[in-house]
């Protein structure tokens, strides 16, 4: 079960607007200066708010650090499945899924930075509900990795292994972005690494199947 924010205010679609104000603030602030080292008044003045005005949206400053955290997974919930619908062939959905978490993360690189730096600072109960939340999201991958081994495309690997490599490898782009995108795009990066994963596990039968793939097919012609 999801934290409840508590707040004052009724109108739900001004709640939303208010609060992605208050999270792209609080996630440029918290990344330039720490969440501990931010202030509630820094949050609303970058949000544009009056001092006393943010409390009418959040009641603490670790209310905001769960909204900026939830945001992110938010994201991967959004997109991920939707990129889904847009492919057929369960090799090709594999593929969109590592592309789309990687471009979740290259539009929320500070937030990323921040869930690694910050995550410690909320509560246990919430710490643990970010944790859930974060394994809800990753059995998206997993649910694709599972269907490729179930059709045989992929070897009979670990698949909540497998899929924590594809999280790791993702977050790396936020990780290392200082020293990856001197050598390469976000393309580039999501290319070389399900190129990585495609040949270490495709079975014979995987790549039979390449032909009738739209997208995992292009790794494999980009590298001849």
């Amino acid at each position: 079960m999801v934290s409840v924010v508590m707040t004052s205010i009724e109108d739900q679609e001004l709640i939303q607007k208010r609060r992605e104000q208050i999270v792209k603030a609080a996630t440029e602030l918290f990344g330039s200066k720490s969440y501990n080292g931010t202030t509630m008044k820094e949050i609303s003045k970058r949000a544009g708010f009056s001092s006393g005005l943010i409390y009418f949206y959040v009641k603490t400053k670790e209310d905001v650090l769960f909204l900026v955290l939830k945001n992110i997974i938010d994201g991967y919930n959004k997109e991920v499945p939707n990129a889904l619908l847009t492919v057929e062939h369960d090799i090709d959905k594999f593929c969109v899924a590592v592309k789309t978490y990687c471009d979740v993360v290259d539009k929320n690189i500070q937030a990323t930075l921040l869930a690694y730096r910050s995550t410690k600072d909320l509560s246990p109960e919430r710490r643990a509900e970010i944790m859930e939340l974060e394994h809800e999201t990753n059995s998206l991958v997993a649910g694709c990795v599972e269907n490729c081994i179930e059709k045989g495309f992929f070897r009979g690997v670990d698949i909540s292994l497998t899929t924590y490599q594809v999280v790791m490898l993702a977050h790396e782009w936020a990780l290392k972005s200082w020293h990856l995108r001197k050598k390469m795009s976000l393309a580039e990066y999501t290319e070389n690494i399900l190129s990585l994963f495609l040949h270490g596990l495709l079975t014979d039968a995987g790549r039979a199947a390449l032909n009738n793939t739209t997208f995992a097919k292009t790794i494999f012609e980009n590298e001849k």
